[in-house]
């Protein structure tokens, strides 16, 4: 049969005639069940096969498995109704390889209307559907795990039925920052990419993967919403971390914090996306308890949770405009020498109040600061205005061996926090011998970064104390190497004295002594407290015994007094 003049016959479409005619069509004739009766040269040699293999063969010669039975249901249906069908289809060539063709069969009627044969014309299109599988890859995978991405789990999303149920997993690496200082950016890779496999190998078909960035990812598990399969999935995955993870022959376990958000009923598609949404933050906020509860754990999500994450939503805002808005104030609690029983010396401490929220506890918002690095702006602020106050009160004849502010890790890194600080010394006319500046130990852990900017700020001529001293990372080492002028012995050491306490504070006591430092106890409550430091030679002491921290109007009064007006209930301290 030639299928050339078949072709002028049934199409009236000219155009579409010499198209597929055309060298780049691939054409072949079928009968009506589908048994190919010619195919062009195009056809042979995109497909690998020899004509004489094709005569004679149904066109499912050619399925790649790719298309679903639904798929050629709908074709069968349409064609076999005497209309045209449109479409690609993905193709097997006889070698294997894959070929993609855009796809176009148009049937021949009979008398009675019903098609005895096809013509299909081809185009191949598979370099373009590389082109978008490529893309395709970028938008919708993480390229280092090829897991799915967050527009990809928008699509999974919106397939899924109104009201179906839906538990969201968080799961973030414990201290993955620390495996990649450890072992290099490298074996970081490797550890992701192995954890990646292990969380996909737990996963049902109907499941859902995501990685989010960093060494966090999201699992979505469809129509699960009991408690106990849920904690039994939650196990798996921990099993899973628990496993060694081998990189060059070195064995590394790594551990999981997971947040459990459950039962969760999707709602209709215009609102679909902001609802999963709505799920993986309560299960990211779940993700934090189980982090605070120290990791390798899971945790559900719950009311209060989400609650604690409004306030801090609410805390970040209100932050960002607090130093501009005039809501921070500075308050002061007293050194006492223990000796004298005399004011000698003033703590400085930040307080914030919040229109929206209130009195906040600066153990809530300090770190909130330093993580948003607002920090740096607040400790100017916090310095010149401590400067500016201590001038005054020596304008007024109150000389006071040193007043102290707190300094922020966040702060020392920065690289012009000298030069700040000397400036606001010459801007306030203080002399430098009056400013203390309180450093954690933590902060100075690494003597090697922070000496260079202890010394640089020994030579302007300020004095360095170790806040919250012995519960830390206490070393002699960097006690001998840096410019340290006092010690503040941590309250916890001092709120309840029984003998092991006793022999900690005897010993940071004696230590500073031998080593020139002002040893200062925090955290004095009471008499007996009061005079077994005394007992000890302990130079100074802080605590509500004297005074609460208060604001810098009643200094005056408090230096007159000596200290010895108490002030009622106590305030928090930073």
């Amino acid at each position: 049969m030639n299928y050339e003049s078949e072709l002028n016959k049934e199409l009236k479409n000219r155009h579409d005639i010499e198209t597929a005619l055309n060298e780049s069509s691939i054409v072949a004739v079928t009968d009506h069940r589908g048994v190919i009766q010619s195919a062009n040269e195009k056809f042979t040699e995109l497909s690998k096969y020899t004509n004489e293999e094709l005569i004679g063969s149904y066109q499912n010669i050619i399925n790649s498995g790719y298309h679903s039975r639904a798929f050629f249901h709908n074709l069968w249906k349409t064609i076999g109704s005497g209309k045209v069908w449109k479409g690609e289809i993905k193709n097997k060539a006889k070698d294997g390889t894959y070929y993609w063709v855009e796809t176009t069969i148009m049937p021949f009627l009979n008398d009675n209307g019903k098609p005895y044969q096809y013509i299909s014309i081809r185009h191949d299109i598979t370099q373009r559907k590389q082109y978008e599988e490529t893309i395709k890859q970028l938008a919708y995978y993480d390229q280092l795990t090829s897991l799915p991405n967050r527009h990809l789990l928008n699509e999974w999303g919106n397939n899924l039925e109104e009201n179906h149920k839906i538990t969201v997993f968080f799961l973030d690496i414990d201290r993955f920052k620390s495996l990649n200082d450890n072992y290099g950016h490298y074996a970081g890779d490797i550890i992701l990419q192995k954890i990646a496999d292990r969380l996909r190998s737990c996963l049902r078909d109907s499941d859902f993967i995501v990685r989010e960035g960093g060494d966090e990812f999201i699992i979505l598990l469809d129509n699960v919403y009991k408690r106990e399969d849920i904690e039994t999935f939650a196990s798996k995955i921990i099993d899973q971390f628990e496993k060694p993870i081998y990189i060059d022959y070195q064995s590394i376990r790594v551990t999981t914090s997971i947040g459990i958000s459950t039962n969760q009923l999707l709602p209709g598609h215009d609102h679909r996306s902001k609802a999963i949404e709505t799920f993986i933050r309560n299960a990211d906020t779940a993700m934090y308890h189980a982090k605070k509860q120290g990791g390798n754990t899971y945790c559900f999500n719950t009311q209060s949770q989400n609650h604690d994450m409004e306030r801090y939503q609410h805390m970040e805002h209100e932050l960002r405009f607090a130093l501009e808005n005039d809501q921070f104030t500075i308050v002061y609690q007293p050194f006492i020498g223990l000796e004298s029983e005399e004011v000698v010396g003033l703590e400085s401490l930040l307080r914030w109040y919040s229109p929206y929220l209130g009195a906040v506890s600066p153990a809530e918002f300090i770190p909130l600061l330093e993580e948003l690095g607002l920090i740096i702006p607040v400790g100017k602020w916090i310095l010149k205005s401590v400067c500016q106050q201590l001038k005054e009160w020596q304008n007024e004849g109150i000389f006071l061996q040193r007043v102290s502010v707190n300094v922020s890790p966040v702060q020392l890194r920065n690289r012009d926090f000298v030069n700040d600080l000397k400036a606001i010394l010459t801007e306030t006319k203080i002399d430098p011998a009056y400013l203390d500046l309180e450093l954690t130990e933590g902060t100075i852990l690494n003597v090697s970064e922070s000496a260079a900017v202890i010394n640089d700020l020994q030579a302007l001529g300020v004095n360095i104390s170790i806040d919250d001293f012995g519960t830390g990372y206490s070393s002699l080492n960097y006690l001998k190497q840096l410019p340290i002028n006092t010690l503040k012995i941590d309250k916890s050491f001092i709120h309840d004295l029984d003998f092991d306490d006793d022999v900690i504070v005897n010993t940071i006591i004696n230590m500073g002594q031998n080593l020139n430092f002002t040893v200062l106890a925090e955290g004095i409550e009471s008499y007996d407290q009061l005079a077994y430091l005394q007992n000890q030679n302990c130079h100074e002491g802080q605590g509500f015994y004297w005074s609460k921290p208060v604001n810098a109007t009643a200094i005056p009064y408090l230096y007159n007094n000596n200290g010895q007006e108490q002030y009622g209930a106590p305030a928090s301290k930073h």
